[in-house]
């Protein structure tokens, strides 16, 4: 049986399995789509997805380094 069945023309996700939402960005650090974005995904024309996917890169510059959490008490004590 051929797999040319499941094949698609069309742009895949950019998913890489590290779904974690930044907080203030609310964007994905993993896929850096906005939530928004995700859920719209697979009903998306092929355009739509290609001009998010040509944003990503430009997006990476809104995630920052969390600096709370139990490190940043510990360092404090």
């Amino acid at each position: 049986m051929s797999d040319e069945i499941w094949t698609r023309n069309e742009i895949e996700s950019p998913c890489v399995k590290i779904c974690v939402v930044h907080r203030e960005s609310r964007l994905c650090t993993g896929c850096l789509r906005s939530i928004d974005e995700i859920g719209a995904w697979s009903r998306l024309s092929p355009e739509a997805r290609s001009a998010i996917m040509a944003e990503l890169p430009a997006r990476a510059g809104a995630l920052t380094k969390r600096r709370g959490g139990r490190a940043a008490r510990l360092a404090r004590s």
